[in-house]
């Protein structure tokens, strides 16, 4: 397997100071959807928070029900922990009523130093949608200036909104060819979510030093499907590969379903309301539920995958609305699949890098099952 653009990847941390250190600002964003070319045009480099894994939650659970998601619990921790002491903003995007209340706990009750904003995500990608959404990127735009004391040029949005494009051109293609790249499935799955924090420049340039290796074989292994929010630990497909499987496609909603394709139209806001919303089926955009069924099925056929993992975030809604027509859906196709049930903090495994018992156990046995 070749080593280098996985092991060239810095840390958040690291990114984000040096991007301090240049003059430059920080916006702490929450899942899913939110427009990184925006952002930028602001000179303000986004970094996402997704949980983070193995915070000490009782801040926010003070302040929070017990059945709130360990994404949302987690990440109220963290800010209050003051994790986020370094960051500029923080932006909030409207993915689920879990991380609405977020903002309106961070707007109205839990105030952190930094400002905070929320970005309401339409349901649908109807025309109205877009223009709804372009509105809502138009009033992000003009909080940000508050913020920066600056106002980027249409022709500066514009330059930064192809520069995201390249990033995520070639972080489609990293899906489209993992199994002919020299990356192991854990070395594939960091450069993936290195596009969560680091610089969309400096992203392309790394993708295209993994595509630029392919391995001398495909790669082999079970073909399976991983579907869920977000695929943590990461020694999860370092367990997959150990037991024979391999992740030839993903819904993740931090991977698979932000593969955006490039806006249509020529105004700036309403190109990247366009590219937001057009992107895979997505619950938190309230995409009819066929339409990720039929996802799923292109995925399996195209990929040849013998089953589907929803490896799902406790109490998270979105998902678990859909997880029962969608299972079925697939067993009429014949296609099996098997529901797990995660939490960002550490259980019976006794550390958050690692996988649980409980968890290998499930996978194994489903493995076995459709070998």
């Amino acid at each position: 397997m070749m080593q280098a653009p996985v092991a060239a990847l810095p840390r958040r941390s690291q990114v984000m100071r040096a991007h301090k250190e240049h003059g430059g600002r920080l916006a702490a964003v929450l899942p899913i959807h939110y427009p990184r070319a925006l952002l930028r045009a602001f000179d303000m480099l986004p970094v996402e928070v997704w949980g983070p894994p193995g915070v000490d939650a009782s801040l926010g659970a003070a302040h929070l029900q017990p059945y709130v998601c360990s994404i949302v619990r987690n990440a109220l921790s963290f800010i209050q922990a003051g994790g986020l002491g370094m960051v500029d903003v923080i932006i909030v995007p409207h993915a689920c009523d879990s991380l609405q209340g977020l903002g309106s706990l961070l707007l109205d009750f839990v105030r952190p130093d930094q400002p905070v904003f929320p970005l309401y995500i339409p349901r649908g990608k109807r025309a109205s949608d877009v223009d709804f959404l372009a509105s809502e990127l138009r009033s992000l735009y003009h909080q940000l200036e508050g913020v920066a004391q600056c106002s980027p040029s249409t022709a500066g949005l514009v330059s930064c909104i192809q520069r995201e494009e390249a990033a995520d051109k070639a972080l489609t293609k990293l899906h489209q060819r993992r199994r002919h790249l020299a990356l192991s499935q854990i070395e594939l799955y960091r450069l993936i979510r290195s596009r969560e924090y680091l610089p969309a420049e400096t992203f392309l340039g790394l993708a295209q030093a993994a595509l630029a290796h392919t391995a001398q074989a495909p790669q082999a292994g079970l073909p399976i499907i991983l579907s869920g929010i977000v695929p943590e630990p990461m020694s999860l497909f370092e367990s997959i590969a150990e037991m024979g499987g391999l992740v030839v496609a993903d819904d993740l909603a931090c991977c698979g379903r932000r593969l955006y394709p490039p806006g249509a139209s020529d105004e700036p806001f309403c190109h990247m309301a366009e590219s937001i919303l057009y992107a895979s089926p997505d619950p938190t955009r309230g995409n009819p539920l066929q339409d990720r069924l039929e996802h799923l099925l292109h995925l399996a056929q195209t990929t040849g995958a013998k089953g589907v993992v929803f490896y799902d975030v406790k109490f998270c809604e979105p998902e678990l609305f859909d997880l029962p027509i969608l299972r079925k859906g697939l067993q009429d196709e014949g296609i099996p699949s098997v529901a797990i049930e995660i939490d960002l903090s550490p259980q019976d495994s006794g550390s958050c890098d690692a996988l649980s018992h409980q968890v290998r156990t499930r996978i194994e046995a489903f493995l076995e099952m459709i070998a």
